[in-house]
């Protein structure tokens, strides 16, 4: 007789007839299932899902046999879930299911009656007696049952019921439950659950054994590698031999493109992995050795994007200025273009004062060129193990630096930034820097050698980008290898630009501010450049800007007013006083006084060069103002020079007998130098002499020989800025210097008026009013 019954669908249990079982029910149709069979006394059909991670079970989602039952009882718990007992009855097969109300699943099903052994069957009575010893042999490991199924299992007298509890309560997977419950008799089922049994006890004497040679073999001075030598017994037992290991390594090795040298060279070291056990102890040595080389990008090329104007527009786009680098990476790829695939990777030393971009313009040129970038600090390294690696042989050896930032780029042509390759030291260890000889040495870097590998590697694709702070310190057959680039200081007028392009969007994005809630006017960035920062670089610059930002930003967090376009004047309110203070031109009728140019790190200043005379018996000459060896005897050659031609500026010879001349450079905490002020010295000198005043608004720079030839000097750019700036409108320059005031773009160089000289005599007869 087929009835139809309510599915009660289960995750990853199966019910016998005749046995409890403990459900959590938490679908809404199965809460409404179990209430309503409870309430009414009405029978369910309990089938299993097949798969546990269904949660609305199809009637294609669960298996067609199972058992009815009935709800014993019910506990509501506060998540809306109920706890449920059920108790089996009988087997049941479903023949069809049918769709109830409210989205119900039903089941037409028919009874499948289990054939049950007589009590006097000695042949079931002796299974099921085996079957209880194994359980409780299980139990006795701790495996597969809870402990509180120990009790059940003595107390269980009935054999059928024994069998079913069993199936239900071990932990065997839903598939074997399924099969044991489709058992046609009783003396099957229990036949199979002593086959699942003693299987269970096989493993855990193999586990045992196991355990145990380990345990013998370990002692105080073994008991750190214990767990290595546990997993090694359980490799032999199962005929493990790393062979997984060795053939993932030959289909890699397939697909590198390796020359014959180096093939033949993994082939054999491979063969050697093979020959040693998995209990050797240079097998994981030797094993990371083979990875290493694996890992690494072998004649693997990224394809450079050769689009000219898309490499210049980001170049652009990422930093101002830096004329010289970027023109030189436009060539580079502009050969390349041509067809110069042979082209050797320029090697480029980017030097210069801190915070000008050197280590960030090396992102920006592997964006421009769509490669791969990588960076090492060179800052402090002393040992030449750091760039050559280890000897493979040493414990816990490992690749140098180079390869391996080559094996994390996966590339054999990324840009390859050497940060602070100025800054190495070396001790016992070895000299770094004789290391990056051959790194950066274009002809030899080809077959560059690390002593982890111990084979010749490839880097002649390699863009390197070094930067340093000074070339003082890099060894001179080094500075020979690389393309030296000078990164002067920005100019006040380029860090203007950067204030707007790139720091000022790039602080309000970090602030969360818009364009629309903080503006910096012209002058107030002025004004900011000059008085709150004194450096060659931005990253002060971007510091005090985003001050200036958090200023605004707690402002508007109060709910304060505040004017959106920040003003220099304001700028001192947020900020507080001044630090710095720049020189301006001096308009006073000083006889004695000159102006002169000046160069620092941090760009271009004026400085006055002041002269005085007062009489003495034994003249001397005295220098004030903390100045440098070179600049000392620029003013001892400009008074020996005046000395000897005191005529030309009809100078007595008793006034320079019989005075002592005084030079000072004011702000004496400053320390300077340089051959640089010689002809001020002069002027100021022969102002001095003469009496006679200088003209306004004229400042001079220039070295003086003893015979009073001027000679160029450098630093023109930043000379001439800062003149500008200090209101000066005449600048004297030596003649040999035009050409670095041609270079410099028109609108710098408004205002101005450059008279060019080749010997002292011009200056004076220019510089001096009659």
């Amino acid at each position: 007789m087929n009835d139809i019954l309510g599915v009660l669908p289960l995750k990853n249990m199966v019910l016998f007839p005749g046995v409890m079982l403990g459900v959590v029910v938490t679908r809404e149709q199965s809460i409404r299932l179990v209430q309503d069979a409870m309430h009414e006394n009405k029978r369910l059909a309990v089938l299993c899902q097949k798969k546990k991670e269904t949660t609305d079970p199809h009637a294609e989602d669960i298996y067609n046999l199972g058992t009815s039952a009935r709800v014993l009882r019910i506990y509501e718990n506060k998540n809306s879930s109920l706890n449920i007992v059920l108790e089996g009855e009988e087997r049941i097969d479903v023949t069809e299911f049918v769709q109830g109300g409210q989205n119900q699943l039903l089941a037409r099903c028919m009874p499948h009656p289990e054939v049950i052994p007589a009590e006097d069957d000695q042949q079931f009575q002796q299974t099921v007696y085996t079957v209880r010893e194994q359980a409780m042999r299980i139990m006795r490991q701790g495996e597969g049952l809870p402990v509180e199924a120990g009790m059940a299992i003595r107390s269980i007298d009935n054999a059928p019921a024994l069998v079913n509890y069993l199936c239900v309560n071990f932990g065997f997977s839903i598939e074997d439950k399924q099969q044991l419950l489709a058992a046609e008799t009783l003396q099957e089922r229990a036949k199979e659950l002593l086959i699942r049994f003693n299987k269970e006890v096989e493993m855990l004497e193999m586990k045992q054994e196991i355990q145990n040679k380990t345990n013998e073999e370990i002692s105080k001075n073994q008991r750190e590698y214990y767990l290595q030598h546990q997993l090694e017994t359980i490799q032999k037992e199962l005929g493990d031999t790393g062979e997984q290991t060795l053939s993932e390594m030959k289909k890699r090795a397939a697909d590198k493109h390796w020359n014959e040298e180096t093939r033949k060279r993994f082939e054999d070291e491979l063969k050697k992995l093979q020959r040693m056990g998995t209990h050797s102890p240079e097998y994981a040595m030797h094993q990371n050795y083979l990875e290493t080389i694996l890992d690494l990008p072998w004649n693997e090329y990224s394809e450079d994007n050769y689009d000219l104007r898309h490499a210049q527009q980001v170049l652009e786009e990422d930093h101002f200025g830096m004329e010289k680098v970027k023109e030189r990476i436009i060539e580079y790829l502009a050969v390349r273009k041509q067809g110069g695939s042979n082209l050797k990777s320029p090697i480029l030393c980017l030097y210069g004062p801190p915070g000008v971009g050197k280590t960030s313009l090396g992102k920006s040129v592997a964006r421009a060129l769509e490669r791969k970038y990588t960076r090492i600090s060179l800052g402090g390294l002393h040992d030449e193990a750091e760039i050559r690696g280890h000897r493979k042989t040493y414990i816990g050896a490992m690749p140098g630096r180079i390869i391996e930032n080559m094996r994390k780029c996966k590339t054999s042509n990324p840009v390859f930034v050497l940060d602070e390759i100025d800054k190495i030291g070396n001790d016992y260890k070895g000299d770094p820097t004789s290391a990056l000889l051959e790194v950066l040495d274009p002809e030899q870097n080809r077959t560059f050698h690390d002593n982890y590998i111990d084979i010749d590697y490839d880097l002649s694709q390699v863009l390197f980008i070094a930067t340093a702070n000074s070339l003082e310190t890099i060894p001179r057959p080094l500075l020979d290898r690389m393309e030296l680039i000078e990164m002067t200081g920005y100019l006040i007028e380029e860090k203007e630009a950067i204030v707007e392009r790139h720091i000022m969007p790039k602080q309000l994005s970090e602030h969360g501010l818009t364009a629309e809630q903080m503006h910096l006017n012209t002058e107030a960035v002025d004004f900011l450049i000059e008085h709150y920062t004194r450096e060659s670089g931005v990253r002060n610059l971007e510091r005090q800007v985003g001050a200036l930002c958090r200023k605004i930003v707690t402002k508007i967090a109060f709910g304060e007013d505040y004017q959106r376009e920040i003003t220099a004047s304001e700028i001192t309110d947020y900020l507080g006083k001044p630090r710095y203070t720049r020189d301006m031109y001096e308009n006073n009728d000083y006889i004695g006084v000159v102006t002169g140019l000046a160069w620092t790190q941090v760009g271009g200043e004026i400085l006055f060069v002041e002269s005085s005379l007062s009489p003495a018996k034994s003249p001397t000459l005295t220098l004030t103002g903390n100045l440098g060896d070179v600049m000392k005897e620029s003013a001892t050659i400009a008074l020996a020079y005046i000395k000897a031609h005191a005529d030309d500026w009809h100078i007595s010879r008793k006034d320079i007998e019989t005075q002592t001349v005084h030079i000072h450079v004011p702000e004496g905490a400053i320390p300077k130098d340089g051959p640089s002020a010689g002809i001020t010295m002069t002027t100021a000198l022969v102002s001095a002499f003469t009496h006679r005043k200088v003209r306004h608004r004229i400042a001079m720079t220039g070295e003086m020989t003893l015979r009073g030839k001027v000679l160029p000097i450098g630093g023109v750019k930043e000379k001439i800025l800062a003149a500008k700036r200090a209101g000066i409108t005449d600048i004297v320059l030596c003649e040999d210097n035009r050409k670095d005031v041609d270079e410099i773009k028109e609108q710098y160089l408004a205002g101005l008026t450059f008279h060019y000289v080749n010997d002292i005599h011009e200056v004076i007869d220019f510089a001096l009013m009659p």
